[in-house]
């Protein structure tokens, strides 16, 4: 009974576990966390910064810069983030493959401890130059984390839970909004002796995940494919899973890895990591790289981060006293924060292509809604500055609920463990390119457009809810042989040579849980580990 048992326990799918949980926390804090954290603690020492700006410039030429002068500084320190971030981006490929998903999250925060110490160091030298090249640093960090730790995750969590586990990434986004607009508010740090205390203090949560990562394990399909080390790789898999490693998971893992060789043979070069250019090139891929790309443009482009900046404005012009507005603002990253969450615990049940859609199908009704009480306002009556803040929030609460985290998971669900580093690259960059021309445009989109001014960001969130209503297959629960053929099946008539090319792909959907055909059985893959450790003694 007991032998006939055992196997059982090893073939059922793991559910969340102490040391899953801890891993998440502990990457997410030092990773995309720190994007939202240093998105929003930007906003709170404007004044102070440019007034820096100014005094310093002073200090050195005796002379002091004009408004459209000390704008342009400004502009140059707020865009070097965007910046950083597509470095970021580039590098995280890289990054990923050489040193694994694990140890490139904790040097990644080398970038962000430098980072922090030009800014506290910056009112000494007299050096606002200092702040620019802070940012920069800052955006490196950003991006690189915004690529891998999505990765990490979708690696690391049962198929089951993976939707669940990779939005945690959009979770900690959001609760990093939120803490920076509470630690920018004046009696904290916003106040204009502490705001280069405010802008380093991102370096306390890079510092407690140096503290607290390194005791947890690397992703096991990275220990397997990529390092081909199967002993690390059950290893790591138990301690996630919280016993033994799951067999079924085992064998999926090692067919996808025999999958990587056998292509690698037919096509006559050694089995390594995809680069961006070959994602470009091979035929197979260029829907799914599509996607992703429109995915990763669009969560830019919809204008969540520019009605963020919008929200003062519409909160003075409802009345709210501008003292008071600060606090009104927390309520914007409450609102995202919230539904991430919301968000998290149904995208196991409803799917990724659902929230993706509804999201970006509710943002067009508050861009309507918003475009109307905006012309509304303009036209004398008052009562639509409340219908505009109601329209602020439940653009923001729609963004959460969808783009913000089913975009970060596309990645690593619809690559195989060679493209996904690729692609997350070219992903990445889509983000930061996107976000570096909303930042710049935007200002002048307000200038030229006045009320009109989210008409653009309706066009791209209703081209959004369209492509990706038509374009993309529903990812929840299944394995990348199962997408895959639901790619080429949307492919149409080429989906015949295709399934014929690419050995990755099965004909048939796979009916039961974990079912993988004719991979190699978990205890084969013990038995040859129990026969290696005695070679060695």
């Amino acid at each position: 009974m007991n032998s006939s048992s055992e196997p059982d326990e090893t073939r059922k799918p793991r559910g969340w576990t102490r040391t899953l949980a801890l891993t998440v926390c502990s990457a997410a804090i030092g990773g995309t966390f720190q994007y939202g954290y240093n998105i929003s603690i930007i906003n709170a020492p404007t004044t102070y910064i440019q007034s820096f700006i100014n005094d310093t410039y002073t200090q050195r030429w005796g002379v002091g810069l004009d408004g459209p002068q000390v704008t342009l500084a400004w502009t140059l320190i707020v865009s070097a983030f965007s910046l950083g971030g597509l470095l970021g981006a580039l590098l995280a490929g890289p990054l990923s493959v050489r040193f694994g998903r694990k140890h490139s999250l904790l040097l990644n925060n080398s970038f962000l401890l430098v980072g922090a110490a030009l800014v506290l160091a910056c009112r000494a030298a007299r050096s606002f130059e200092m702040i620019l090249a802070a940012r920069l640093l800052v955006g490196v960090n950003s991006g690189v984390s915004m690529n891998v730790q999505p990765m990490y995750f979708g690696e690391s969590a049962p198929k089951h839970l993976r939707g669940a586990v990779s939005f945690t990434s959009a979770v900690f986004t959001a609760f990093g909004i939120f803490l920076g607009q509470v630690v920018g508010l004046t009696g904290l740090l916003g106040s204009e002796p502490l705001w280069p205390y405010l802008l380093a203090s991102n370096a306390l949560p890079g510092l407690v995940q140096l503290l607290a990562l390194p005791w947890f394990p690397e992703s096991p399909r990275y220990l397997l494919i990529d390092r081909g080390d199967r002993e690390a790789c059950v290893r790591a898999l138990g301690r996630l899973r919280g016993g033994e490693a799951p067999a079924l998971e085992m064998e999926e893992m090692l067919q996808e890895q025999e999958l990587q060789k056998s292509a690698a043979l037919k096509s006559g070069r050694a089995a390594s990591a995809k680069t961006p250019w070959s994602l470009f090139k091979d035929p197979a891929l260029r829907r799914q790289l599509g996607t992703v790309m429109a995915a990763s443009s669009a969560m830019m482009l919809c204008g969540n981060d520019s009605i963020y900046f919008y929200a003062s404005y519409i909160f003075l012009a409802a009345g709210i006293p501008p003292e008071k507005i600060q606090y009104i603002t927390i309520g914007t990253g409450a609102s995202e924060l919230t539904a991430s969450i919301l968000s998290n615990l149904l995208i196991e049940r409803v799917g990724r292509k659902c929230l993706l859609v509804g999201g970006y199908g509710l943002m067009c009704f508050w861009s309507v809604v918003f475009t109307a009480a905006l012309i509304l306002q303009s036209s004398g009556v008052s009562a639509m500055a409340y219908v505009s803040m109601g329209c602020v929030f439940g653009y923001i609460l729609s963004f959460g609920l969808g783009p913000a985290g089913v975009t970060g998971i596309l990645p690593a669900e619809i690559f195989d463990q060679a493209a996904r580093p690729a692609a997350y690259m070219v992903a990445g960059s889509c983000m930061w390119i996107g976000l570096f021309l909303v930042g710049m445009l935007f200002p002048f989109i307000v200038n030229s457009l006045g009320s009109y001014c989210f008409l653009p960001f309706l066009a791209v969130c209703l081209v959004s809810a369209v492509f990706f209503g038509l374009a993309l297959p529903e990812t929840k629960g299944k394995t990348l042989a199962e997408i895959s053929a639901e790619f080429d099946r949307m492919n149409g008539a080429r989906t015949t040579t295709t399934m014929e090319e690419r050995p990755d792909v099965q004909s048939e959907p796979l009916r039961e849980h974990y079912q993988l055909g004719q991979a190699c059985p978990f205890t084969q893959l013990t038995q040859e580990l129990d026969s290696d450790h005695k070679d060695g003694d």
